[in-house]
């Protein structure tokens, strides 16, 4: 049967029930011991660390208020705020549902198998009493009975499997844990004397979770040191969230916690030791979010001192916490010896090259992308390339070049920037006026101009000059089909146009997204291609040729001039006060092991 467990009199208390697995309802009941007679009540519209208006009121149903036996009388303000009419400090209680049926990590899922919430999708913030003690309990129902409960609230009456009462100081705090229920995988390992929790939803029997525990516990002991050397950590333990599903990636962090989402293929299984691509990727998505809970849980920008979960809250500063914890998540992989040089440097390729293949690079600045996050990132469209950069892996690049140029003037590194910038800031809010202060403190000299080029200015980012200058050599390669004609596609029978790049052969051609490329006229001669090699196949030397492609419905004969473009000139060494030319696609290589072995251990 539900809980019956009663809320503490002096605390905001939320009862969470999993009511209806095949109707994924949640149904939750809120306990306002004092509220104010025109009590007002309300939703988020959005998560911290997903810059998006989600609209998580859409999902909410069947709101009702009483006071005792008497039933109060509610006003819808807006999308996502309520009034009720209620006597003054008598306990108002709001009964309502919540659907979940969204996968994600920033929203909320039920079914007979598993339940997830962040407490933005369920639980309705109180006006006025957001900085109260909360109390949340987790209530089991026979259809759950044999699941069990995750979560980083600090528990206060639970059973063995998890469900009961738990405890936050304020709200804040409340919706920076999310839950996890059902039958999941768990194991634990402790780091740096404080102690880990890794649960696993959905995991093939092939799971290998021994390996999964010592490789996450090497990035968590690896991220301590970095920030605070034989310090502590600044949570008192942490908690992994990982639901494996057929095919998905992303994260979302949390104070002491994060939950996760990969592809089952991407676990690492037993008897294999090989480390796959997909095991890494998992592998840099745990360090990321786990670096996260020092840049941007605490250590975060000024703008985001107080969360308004009512509006857009905007920063120009992602570039800094997004990117430049993109840069440590693959360099403390190789630092915690969980990848070598040469699959760090496939890394740093992989980011490079996305970078140079985005022309919106070229419209917008890294900080304008961090500030517009609301409208362009988190809602691209076949355009998005064409219009913006992204501020993680721009971001990502930003942090290179000012690690790589500290250690080229040899007075300090970005790794001591970033925890003198902690120290700075308290662990707490922060400003680019913050960063250039420790900039200037530890290298004696300024960065001004470096920051206004490469976060406030398109110029291209000096990369060439400053890995040449920590042992690794730039090169330019021949360019793929894709980067080649200007295009991202599909590929299956047909090529499905996804992106007209701009300024290449497509764009020129007339191609649009949405467009299906079905073959190609050469010389009168006409041939189906189902992938872009076999352009390359039927054209041969040829250089102009007809593309037919399907559009709504109509077949259209396209003129498609192909460049004749080459690797062959290599990038430009330049200044200081210079930006270095690099081509569309680019590799890595090692011309100095020992340089390269100072900055990457």
């Amino acid at each position: 049967m539900p809980s019956t467990r009663k809320p503490e009199s002096v605390a905001i208390h939320y009862h969470v029930e999993p009511a209806d697995l095949h109707g994924h309802l949640f149904r939750i009941s809120l306990t306002i011991p004092h509220p104010s007679a025109q009590q007002e009540v309300s939703l988020p519209i959005w998560i911290p660390g997903s810059y998006l208006v989600r609209e998580f009121s859409k999902n909410l149903q069947e709101l009702k208020a009483h006071q005792g036996t008497r039933e109060v009388k509610l006003t819808q303000l807006d999308k996502h705020r309520w009034q009720a009419e209620c006597s003054p400090n008598k306990p108002l209680v709001l009964s309502y549902a919540v659907c979940a049926y969204d996968t994600s990590v920033r929203t909320a899922w039920l079914d007979a198998s598993r339940g997830f919430f962040n407490g933005t999708s369920l639980c309705l913030r109180v006006q006025g009493q957001e900085t109260q003690r909360h109390t949340l309990d987790i209530a089991s129902t026979p259809a759950t009975a044999t699941w069990s409960v995750a979560t980083g609230l600090h528990p206060i009456k639970t059973d063995k499997k998890g469900f009961g009462l738990y405890a936050a100081a304020n709200y804040d705090e409340l919706v920076d844990c999310p839950v996890e229920m059902g039958l999941f995988w768990t194991g634990r390992f402790t780091a740096c004397g404080v102690p880990h929790r890794f649960v696993v939803a959905g995991a093939a029997p092939s799971f290998d979770g021994k390996r999964l525990l010592a490789d996450t516990q090497k990035i968590c002991e690896t991220a301590i040191r970095f920030w605070h050397g034989e310090g502590k950590a600044p949570f008192k333990s942490y908690l992994f969230m990982l639901n494996a599903v057929g095919d998905g990636y992303g994260g979302l962090e949390h104070r002491n916690s994060t939950a996760l989402i990969c592809g089952r293929r991407d676990l690492p299984r037993v008897d294999e030791a090989r480390t796959g691509d997909g095991y890494t990727t998992l592998l840099g998505l745990i360090s990321h979010e786990y670096f996260h809970a020092w840049n941007v849980k605490r250590l975060r920008p000024a703008d985001f001192a107080q969360y308004d979960y009512n509006r857009e809250n905007y920063t120009e500063l992602l570039w800094f916490f997004e990117g430049f914890t993109s840069y440590y998540d693959d360099l403390l992989l190789r630092r915690a010896g969980l990848i070598d040089d040469a699959a760090y440097l496939k890394l740093i390729t992989k980011t490079i090259n996305q970078v140079l293949q985005t022309p919106g690079r070229a419209v917008q600045t890294v900080a304008q992308a961090s500030f517009d996050a609301w409208v362009k990132y988190y809602r691209q469209d076949e355009n998005t390339p064409n219009a913006t950069v992204s501020y993680y892996t721009k971001g990502s690049l930003v942090a290179l070049c000012l690690d790589l140029a500290l250690r080229r003037d040899g007075k300090t590194s970005l790794d001591e920037v970033m925890r003198t910038l902690w120290l700075r800031c308290q662990g707490g809010p922060m400003s680019q006026d913050d960063l250039l202060a420790v900039l200037k403190e530890l290298s004696d000299r300024p960065f001004d101009t470096e920051l206004a080029r490469w976060v406030h200015s398109t110029a291209e980012l000096p990369l060439a000059e400053l890995l040449e200058a920590n042992g690794v050599l730039l090169k330019a390669e021949p360019p793929q089909w894709a980067q080649r004609l200007g295009l991202r596609v599909g590929e299956n029978h047909s090529v499905q146009i996804k992106t007209v790049l701009r300024g290449g052969p497509a764009e020129k051609a007339g191609m649009a997204a949405g467009d299906e490329w079905l073959g190609i006229d050469v010389k009168g001669q006409g041939w189906r291609i189902s992938k872009l090699e076999d352009v390359a196949f039927y054209a041969g030397t040829e250089t102009s040729l007809t593309a037919l492609v399907a559009r709504d419905g109509r077949l259209l004969r396209l003129p498609l001039e192909l460049s004749a473009r080459s690797a062959s000139t290599p990038p430009k060494k330049t200044s200081r006060t210079t930006t270095a030319t690099v081509p569309d696609t680019v590799s890595l290589s090692i011309a100095n092991a020992g340089t390269l072995g100072r900055w990457l251990n």
